[in-house]
C-alpha cells in the first residue's frame, strides 16, 4: 500500500519536478541548437566543394574550430538541461605557424565529431520538440479547452459538462505523462551528445593511462618514502643502538678482570640480542608490507585466510579459472584487507560476503555487508586511496552504498597487465 501511494506521488509530482522543468527548457531550445547546426553544416559542406580552391582549406579549417566550440555549447546544455554524464574533450592544440595550425585543424577529431552530431541530430531533436509540443501543448489545450469556449462544437454530442470533465481529465493525463514521455523522447538526444560531444574512444584511453601512470608514480614514490621513514626512524636506529651495544659489551669483556663488568658485559649482549629480534621483526613486517607472504599459496588462498580471520562472520565466495598477475593479485589483496576493515571499523555490520571472480580477462572483486551504508569515497574510509591504487592499474571501483544499507564495493581489475 505504501509503495502504491508512493507511486501515485512521484506521478503527480512530476510535471514540477526539476528534472521536468530543465528537459522541457531543453526541447524548447532543441530548435534554435539544430538551426545554428544546420547553418554551420550548410557552411562546411560550402568549404568541401571548395576545398580544391585557396581559400576552401582555410574556410573548412575555420568550420571545424566553428563545429567544435558549437559542439562545447551543446555538451554544456545537455550536461546542465538534459543531464546527460559526458567529460570535455581535450582542448585544441595548434602549432607555431599558419600551416601547422591550418593542420590541426583540419585534423581536429573533435571538431569533426561535432559536425557529424550536428548532422545526425536532426531526427532526433525533431522527435522530441514534437514529443513535447504534442504531451505538454496537448495536454495543456485538453485541460483548459472547456473554459476557453471552443468546446461548443461537440454540445450537440452529450450535454455537454460530462464531456468537458472527460476532455480535461484527459489533459490532466496527459500533462501527468509528459514528463516522462520527453525524458523517453530525449534518450536518442542524450545518446548522440554521450557518443560524439566527449572525448572520442581513443583519447579517453590515451587519458586514463596518462592519469594511471601518474598516479602509479606517485604511489611508487609515497611507498618508498614511507620504506625509507620506516627503515630510518626504526631498523636503522635500532641497529645503530645495536652496534653501540655490542661495541660496549666488547670494551668490557677485554676488560673483564672484575666480575661486576663480566655482568655489565652479559647485561650489554643480552640487550643486543632482544634488540636484534625486534629488528629482525620489524623488517619481517616493512617485508610483509612490500608483499604479503600469504599470497604465495595464491589469490584464493589469501582472501580464503583474510576473510576465515575477520572479526565479524564472514563468507568467501572464489572462482579463478586462471591466476591473475602478480600485481594484481597484491591490488586484490590489500583491497579485500581494506574493504573488509572498513566493514568492522565503520559499518556496524553483523555479517559480510567477499566474492572474486575471473571472466573475460577482468577479476572483479565485490565486498558486501548488511551495516548502515553511507560508504562514499572520500568519507574518512580509506576508499580514496584504494580507488588511487586501483586505477593505476587500469581498474574501477564502484560503491553502492545507501544510507541504512546495504553496502556493495565491486572492484574491476584486469587479470594481467
Amino acid at each position: 500500500m505504501e509503495r502504491r501511494t508512493e507511486r501515485w506521488r512521484v506521478l503527480i509530482a512530476a510535471p514540477v519536478r526539476e528534472r521536468s522543468r530543465r528537459e522541457l527548457a531543453y526541447t524548447v531550445l532543441l530548435p534554435f541548437m539544430v538551426g545554428a547546426g544546420l547553418v554551420h553544416l550548410v557552411l562546411v559542406l560550402l568549404s568541401v566543394m571548395l576545398a580544391a580552391n585557396l581559400v576552401g582549406l582555410p574556410m573548412l579549417a575555420v568550420s571545424v574550430v566553428a563545429a567544435r566550440r558549437l559542439g562545447t555549447a551543446n555538451r554544456r546544455l545537455a550536461r546542465a538541461w538534459a543531464g546527460v554524464r559526458i567529460a570535455d574533450p581535450a582542448p585544441f592544440r595548434a602549432g607555431s605557424g599558419l600551416l601547422n595550425r591550418l593542420g590541426a585543424a583540419l585534423g581536429d577529431v573533435t571538431g569533426w565529431r561535432a559536425v557529424i552530431h550536428g548532422l545526425l541530430r536532426l531526427p532526433a531533436a525533431v522527435a522530441a520538440c514534437a514529443a513535447a509540443a504534442g504531451l505538454w501543448g496537448g495536454g495543456l489545450f485538453l485541460l483548459g479547452c472547456p473554459l476557453w469556449g471552443h468546446f461548443s462544437a461537440l454540445a450537440h454530442l452529450s450535454p455537454g459538462r460530462p464531456v468537458a470533465v472527460l476532455v480535461s481529465v484527459a489533459g490532466l493525463a496527459l500533462l501527468l505523462l509528459a514528463p516522462w514521455g520527453v525524458h523517453l523522447a530525449l534518450a536518442p538526444e542524450r545518446l548522440l551528445a554521450r557518443t560524439l560531444l566527449g572525448p572520442a574512444p581513443g583519447d579517453t584511453r590515451i587519458r586514463r593511462l596518462e592519469q594511471a601512470r601518474a598516479l602509479a608514480e606517485e604511489d611508487a614514490v609515497a611507498r618508498l618514502r614511507r620504506i625509507e621513514r620506516d627503515l630510518h626512524d626504526g631498523t636503522a636506529a635500532r641497529l645503530v643502538t645495536l652496534a653501540m651495544s655490542l661495541g660496549m659489551a666488547q670494551d668490557e669483556l677485554e676488560r673483564a678482570d672484575r666480575p661486576e663488568r663480566l655482568q655489565r658485559a652479559r647485561v650489554l649482549v643480552d640487550s643486543a640480542h632482544r634488540s636484534t629480534k625486534e629488528t629482525v621483526a620489524e623488517l619481517r613486517d616493512l617485508i610483509r608490507g612490500i608483499h604479503p607472504p600469504a599470497l604465495d599459496q595464491g589469490l584464493e588462498t589469501a582472501l580464503s585466510t583474510l576473510t576465515a580471520r575477520s572479526p565479524i562472520p564472514a563468507r568467501f565466495e572464489a572462482d579463478l579459472p586462471e591466476r591473475p598477475a602478480p600485481a594484481i593479485d597484491a591490488i586484490a589483496y590489500f583491497c579485500t584487507t581494506e574493504l573488509l576493515a572498513n566493514v568492522v571499523r565503520h559499518s556496524g555490520a553483523r555479517h559480510a560476503l567477499v566474492e572474486v571472480r575471473a571472466r573475460d580477462g577482468l577479476l572483479t572483486l565485490r565486498v558486501r555487508d548488511d551495516g548502515a551504508g553511507g560508504a562514499a569515497i572520500g568519507a574518512g574510509s580509506g576508499l580514496r586511496g584504494l580507488a588511487t591504487r586501483v586505477r593505476t592499474l587500469d581498474g574501477t571501483i564502484d560503491i553502492h552504498s545507501p544510507a541504512g544499507g546495504p553496502t556493495v564495493i565491486t572492484v574491476e581489475l584486469p587479470l594481467h597487465i
